[in-house]
């Protein structure tokens, strides 16, 4: 991780989760991090808790659904840092409908968060880090498993669709990049079940979202943290394109 010390992250998502968990380990590493989410004073808490850390955290507010938010997002860093070096686009989301159940609205909403949003993020960090010769750089989707597989929640299922994308997404973009001798490096992790605000989100019931994770013993935020770091210490010639996690039970 020493060569990332004083670069430039990006964390979508950032508020709660995974993506906290993520800022809080980058800035403890030395990272100038950027968190971006709907929810910009709990960002802005995490960055007070750290303000004594190598790094630092930088909370600015964005609704990843909102072309606007995101291109003023990449002007604010480019203005305060120059650009990024890193983007982890975490920020994601599901309704609790079946196929059969959901509507345009929700459906659209998801594809916004999951997948625009993801997208114009992405073209938006790669375009900064080509016109800084930023050629080590690192994008990293937070997928899901259920990017690899069609499983039986029916609640799940556009969710679910969304993370195919997601996937198709990530080995495009890596196809693209090598098409401009670019050795900017692409990865997607998907997570089995992880403990954090999602599923209680989802299911607007803490108590119900509670159950699941006491029925097994679930995946951490900082088991994520763990996998992104395994990520980010490869060499510059290794790529990674997709690595699933699991609970072991």
């Amino acid at each position: 991780m020493e060569r990332w010390s004083g670069r430039v992250a990006l964390v979508t998502g950032a508020s709660a989760g995974i993506g906290a968990a993520i800022c809080r380990f980058l800035v403890d590493k030395g990272m100038k991090v950027v968190g971006a989410a709907r929810e910009e004073e709990r960002i802005q808490a995490l960055a007070d808790e750290l303000a004594d850390k190598p790094g630092s955290l930088t909370a600015i507010k964005c609704d990843i659904t909102k072309d606007s938010d995101v291109l003023g997002l990449f002007a604010s860093i480019k203005e305060k840092f120059g650009g990024v070096d890193v983007c982890i686009n975490n920020a994601g989301m599901s309704h609790n409908h079946s196929l059969l159940e959901g509507t345009p609205e929700e459906w659209r909403e998801m594809l916004d968060v999951n997948v625009v949003g993801l997208c114009l993020c992405t073209r938006e960090a790669v375009a900064s880090m080509r016109e800084n010769n930023v050629d080590d750089g690192q994008i990293i989707h937070i997928s899901s498993i259920m990017g690899h597989q069609v499983m039986s929640y029916s609640t799940l299922h556009f969710y679910s669709a969304t993370k195919f994308a997601v996937r198709a997404l990530t080995e495009g973009l890596r196809q693209e990049l090598r098409g401009l001798k670019s050795h900017i490096r692409v990865t997607a992790i998907s997570p089995g079940v992880v403990k954090t605000e999602f599923l209680s989100r989802m299911m607007k019931d803490k108590e119900k979202a509670q159950g699941v994770f006491t029925n097994k013993k679930c995946l951490q935020a900082e088991d994520i943290v763990s996998t992104v770091v395994h990520v980010l210490s490869t060499p510059p010639h290794v790529e990674i394109g997709d690595i699933i996690v699991l609970p072991t039970e």
